[in-house]
């Protein structure tokens, strides 16, 4: 591997710092008197270092990143006509084995007749490519860290501008990884678009957005036996906003009735041990909550309603009753409520800061006046930091609708078109992961589901960001 290469390029890099620095010190005592050099040597040290190491690792990156590719396609290219007639599965695996056998391991498979006999020799050929790769990578970066030390040493003396090319440089890298996260980004949403197109061209977007079956079991392959599919998402939509909103009335009225009291009620020491408690809750993780709803909140919803189902049959209330003994573990309100408990620390954390920013003339002026604390609170300080909490609430909802794994052990996976808290439901987040578990054809409208599922996801959630940030820029300009 070239990856080698990192550590050595650090030590050369660093002599350069040294030899740099040291250079530009020795021409600086050749100046004449009165003269000043216009960079400090440790900036001339940086210069030398900058033009070592970043060619020397650009050509490393790129080495390791598609010598692999590079190397495949050299063996696959002069393959026996015996491994270019393999399925395309089989090839690849051959080739595998080839690599693997070439350093020095054991093939995953065992090799018959023609493709037995060729399977050395092509291990053989795919370590003599891999080696040849490497070497040459390697000669290439440390030939770029030698010239350009060199350049960097022609170019140190007393009246350059070394701090601004050094200065130079890092903006360029700041601007190179802001690049980077915008283009992740772009990336993602072209995705989307592409194979969400992919699936509009089979299912039509009216069917997609208001029909109210979803029922994504397609046959994937021609020998296979499975249903014409049903891809109305309603239901989906209708199960993420009802767990939605039951989170929400979890979290919201317990995360700001907490902001409040640790910001306006609690004294020093009971803040600083209740806020830190609380944000506990924020690092764990939701596989945890989602073993917390599954075994523990189910089971005890469960027998509650269960209890009330038995005292209400064989009265007037029979009927519901009857389905109360119904109930099971999996529900809408169990993975609701436990998502909301995971939300609590988000909204107390936003909230307490967003009431801590209320100007201190506010509660003055309010308590000149004569007004209690619960007064003030209620008519002052919620008022004023209103837009800043309804943005910590939107932030809260995107977070609420992205959620996965407590709805899928809490909440099951069956679709079912229904705003009852008690029944069994499923959100988008959920169906994407269960489209892309197991076999994929990405060719097949089953799969392709995710992805319009994805892109209205990201659409949503984009848009009440969005509020979410405009509400909260008004709050601060009227605030800062």
């Amino acid at each position: 591997m070239i990856w080698f290469l990192i550590p050595v390029v650090a030590v050369l890099a660093v002599l350069a710092y040294v030899a740099g620095r040291r250079l530009a010190q020795a021409r600086a005592r050749d100046l004449p008197s009165g003269q000043t050099p216009h960079s400090r040597p440790q900036q001339h040290g940086y210069y030398a270092l900058i033009w070592v190491a970043a060619p020397a690792l650009a050509l490393t990156i790129l080495a390791g990143a598609f010598s692999g590719t590079v190397a495949h396609n050299l063996v696959a290219a002069d393959a026996p006509d015996a491994v270019q007639a393999l399925e395309p599965f089989r090839r690849e695996a051959f080739f595998n084995d080839a690599r693997l056998v070439g350093q020095g391991e054991r093939a995953f498979q065992t090799w018959s007749g023609e493709l037995g006999e060729a399977l050395p020799a092509e291990a053989a050929r795919s370590a003599r490519i891999t080696s040849t790769l490497t070497w040459g990578g390697t000669a290439a970066a440390l030939l770029a860290a030698v010239m350009g030390g060199l350049f960097a040493w022609s170019q140190i003396r007393p009246r350059m501008r070394a701090r601004n090319r050094v200065e130079g440089w890092i903006s360029g890298l700041l601007f190179l990884c802001s690049a980077v996260a915008i283009l992740t980004t772009v990336g993602i949403v072209l995705s989307l678009l592409w194979d969400s197109l992919r699936f509009f061209q089979a299912v039509p977007v009216t069917e997609f957005l208001f029909g109210t079956q979803w029922s994504p079991q397609i046959a994937i392959r021609a020998d296979q036996v499975g249903s014409s599919g049903a891809f109305g998402a309603v239901p989906l939509f209708a199960g993420t906003f009802l767990i939605m909103l039951i989170a929400m009335a979890v979290a919201a009225p317990v995360g700001l009735f907490s902001a409040i009291y640790l910001s306006e009620y609690a004294s020093a020491l009971s803040r600083g041990v209740v806020k830190p408690v609380l944000e506990i809750l924020a690092g764990v993780p939701t596989v945890v909550y989602g073993f917390f709803a599954a075994l523990t909140v189910g089971p005890a919803f469960r027998e509650f309603f269960n209890g009330i189902g038995a005292l209400l049959v064989g009265g007037p209330l029979d009927g519901i009753g009857q389905y109360l003994l119904l109930v099971q573990n999996q529900m809408a309100l169990v993975a609701g409520a436990v998502m909301g408990i995971m939300l609590i620390p988000f909204v107390s954390s936003l909230s307490d800061d967003i009431i801590n920013a209320v100007p201190q003339s506010l509660r003055d002026g309010s308590y000149a006046m004569g007004a209690t604390k619960s007064e003030t609170v209620k008519r002052v300080l919620l008022p004023a930091a209103l837009p800043g909490i309804a943005g910590a609430l939107l932030l809260a909802m995107s977070r609420a609708i992205g959620e996965t794994m407590i709805v899928t052990m809490a909440a099951g996976l069956a679709a079912n078109l229904t705003l009852n808290p008690l029944d069994t439901v499923t959100t988008v987040t959920v169906q994407i992961v269960t489209l892309l578990t197991g076999d994929q054809e990405f060719d097949s409208p089953k799969t392709l589901a995710a992805f319009g599922l994805g892109l209205t996801l990201f659409v949503v959630t984009l848009l009440l960001n969005i509020v979410a940030q405009r509400i909260v820029q008004t709050y601060r300009e009227q605030y800062d």
